[in-house]
């Protein structure tokens, strides 16, 4: 295995790299993926992964129109559904909604038991005017954890929370010859292999953060990593790059 598709088992050192140009791909066999929630981030991760081979249903849009739009530029792998269709007939289902929306988008579905179930999901706000130090808020525990346990019997993992729609919309990952990391972090070992065989797919290197639980700091991170972009004024050209010794 090479060292972009390497999953790192420790807890990194981080940096930060600018985007540049350069271009990398990544084979496999085909997976059939459900997404709840085709907005940006949805979206544009459903047609990575249609490019790549896999067979992916759309659903879950205000824009019924916006649905077949992205099938259409996913290509013959991907089509626009309904989210019960997305979830059937699917292997791995992505959740990418407003967490107000998630208790619709969850009854749409329909039982998830068995799947493979990603969260890009956060609870936390961000303060994109920078006044504020930390991240206040009631929770006391993440969405991930929560999302767990509304879906009893589905494999829940976090995934894709410390990255920009705008990146993943974009011709390309790389950034200056470089790939951007990705933390995961779910209690299934078996459900981690495939969103890290997903993330590579999706040319990022893939880093096991743990068990759900540390789905708390990892939200914490993707909400503290927003808003440093915007305020800084580096968004959305920037991405984090796990090093380790």
């Amino acid at each position: 295995m090479d060292d972009f598709a390497e999953i790192l088992l420790t807890v990194p050192k981080l940096t930060y790299v600018r985007r540049f140009s350069g271009v990398m791909t990544k084979t496999g066999g085909i997976m059939k993926i459900g997404i709840i929630g085709s907005g940006n981030m949805g979206g544009s991760l459903g047609k990575i992964w249609a490019r790549k081979g896999h067979e992916v249903v759309f659903s879950f849009s205000q824009d019924p129109s916006k649905l077949d739009a992205l099938a259409q530029s996913g290509g013959s792998g991907a089509r626009a559904g309904t989210p019960r269709q997305a979830a059937e007939e699917s292997e791995v289902v992505l959740i990418s909604v407003w967490p107000p929306a998630l208790p619709q988008a969850l009854a749409a579905a329909g039982p998830l038991t068995g799947k493979i179930v990603i969260t890009c999901m956060s609870g936390l706000k961000p303060d994109f005017t920078g006044q504020t130090v930390g991240l206040p808020t009631d929770r006391t525990s993440s969405l991930a954890e929560e999302l767990a346990g509304l879906i009893p019997g589905a494999r829940v993992v976090e995934a894709f929370n410390i990255t920009f729609a705008e990146t993943l919309a974009s011709d390309s990952r790389s950034f200056g010859g470089e790939h951007p990391s990705i933390f995961y972090c779910g209690d299934d070992a078996e459900a981690k292999a495939v969103v890290a065989r997903l993330i590579a797919d999706a040319d990022y290197q893939p880093v096991d953060a743990g068990g759900i639980r540390t789905a708390r700091s990892l939200e914490t991170l993707a909400s503290a990593w927003v808003q440093f972009a915007v305020v800084s004024g580096l968004f959305p050209d920037l991405a984090l790059k796990a090093l380790r010794r």
